[in-house]
């Protein structure tokens, strides 16, 4: 029987460290190449048919036992492969695997967990590279520059230049660096009602949503709608005047103030509604007063009907142009102290003025009269969800029609409506 023929080995060196490769011709012809691994402390041959590969597996295994790394130099099959297709993997970042395992390893130590991919998505989302930096004072006037040149209300426009301002002077940076956190902390700074605190939520949160639809912060990366929302806690009932009650009120109101007061008790205007109407707003007429977008509280033209006894009381006081209330805000309330003080008699204790109590008067009496709660937000400038909540049953419909019979005392107050209106 012929023997194998053997050649002398070839030998690979790295440094100090040589592996031999041993070529052998079986009697069938074929040619194997021998790699003599020691990498593991015992002589193990690893054999290829091919010569460049053993030569290559050869230079691999000397080098990593060069490097002192046997362990590398003795991973068999399975993770050979898994290794291969690691370094396949990584070869089109540049990234040396051994740099990626120690990134890796830190993150998982960071996070507590291999959530590698969420965090690298969560972090992708807040800083896109599309996104385009801009500060929030630099967001803020844009937005109220836009809500400006289409149209939106003197005090809605007032609003955001208070409530956005002090947040811009709060944070002066980018405002895609701006944190659910930043945000809770400033909230948590505000002294005020709980109304107001709400106000500037919501106010912050149309800002982030505005920078949203810029491009100025990732896709549903605003920091506000995770941040504590604030709730009103017990709702307290509302408060509202008796027709006795009013009707004592407006009969004791300086004249000036009259228009002002049954304004709100009779048509559910807000206060600071009826210091911006003006009498070319109010057709008597036609029996009813036209609120301006640029008035309204909402933004939102709204058309407000005259009842009878409304335009009985605004009769004697009509104008064909000019202000309402041509003072301040803070000497209408004063006029109403004024009245409500009047009203003691020795018979009866003064009327008690009530927060809003105008307002929610109407609401009451005018949903008791018609039953029609979408009509009555129509009117009022709410939600149909409001008045029903808030309005509903207070009052019974035999004291709305009181409340709007309520009718000055003398009769020489009660003018021919289209005379007044000339």
């Amino acid at each position: 029987m012929k023997r194998n023929k053997r050649k002398k080995p070839e030998t690979v060196k790295v440094g100090n460290i040589a592996v031999k490769i041993y070529t052998r011709t079986k009697p069938t012809g074929y040619t194997v190449h021998e790699v003599a691994d020691y990498s593991t402390g015992t002589r193990r041959l690893r054999s290829f048919s091919d010569h460049q590969k053993a030569r290559k597996e050869a230079e691999r295994i000397a080098r990593l036992m060069s490097a002192g790394e046997t362990t590398a130099a003795a991973i068999r099959n399975p993770q050979a492969a898994s290794y291969g297709r690691a370094i396949e993997l990584l070869r089109p970042t540049g990234i040396p695997l051994e740099l990626v395992a120690g990134h890796f390893a830190e993150a998982v130590k960071i996070l507590g967990s291999d959530r590698i991919i969420e965090a690298a998505q969560f972090f992708k989302a807040r800083n896109p590279d599309t996104t385009t930096t801009k500060t929030v004072a630099e967001v803020v006037a844009e937005m109220i520059a836009v809500k400006e040149a289409r149209g939106a209300s003197k005090p809605y426009l007032s609003d955001l230049h208070s409530r956005l301002g002090r947040f811009a002077e709060a944070f002066k940076v980018p405002i895609a660096s701006v944190t659910t956190g930043d945000v809770q902390k400033w909230l948590d700074g505000i002294k005020g009602a709980t109304e107001t605190l709400k106000n500037f939520r919501r106010i912050t949160g149309t800002l982030f949503r505005f920078a949203e639809a810029r491009g100025y912060i990732a896709k549903r990366s605003s920091p506000v709608p995770d941040t504590e929302r604030i709730e009103n806690g017990i709702s307290k009932p509302v408060t509202i005047y008796t027709p006795e009650e009013m009707a004592r009120l407006l009969t004791a109101a300086p004249p000036d103030a009259v228009p002002c007061l049954a304004i709100a008790a009779f048509a559910g205007l807000r206060s600071a509604e009826i210091m911006r109407l003006d009498w070319r707003e109010v057709h008597l007429p036609e029996k009813f007063i036209e609120l301006t977008a640029e008035k309204a509280k909402t933004a939102a033209r709204r058309i407000v009907p005259i009842s009878d006894n409304l335009a009985a009381w605004l009769a004697p006081h009509v104008k064909t142009q000019g202000r309402i209330w041509k003072a301040r805000q803070e000497e209408l309330f004063i006029a109403y102290r004024e009245a409500a003080a009047a009203t003691q008699t020795p018979a009866q204790a003064a009327v008690v003025l009530k927060r809003n109590a105008c307002r929610h008067s109407f609401s009451s009496y005018r949903l008791a009269e018609i039953q029609n709660a979408a009509q009555v937000a129509l009117e009022a400038g709410n939600s149909p969800q409001m008045v029903f909540k808030h309005y509903r049953e207070l009052v019974k419909p035999t004291e709305a029609k009181r409340w709007f019979a309520i009718q000055p005392t003398t009769a020489a107050n009660v003018v021919n409506l289209q005379a007044a209106a000339a």
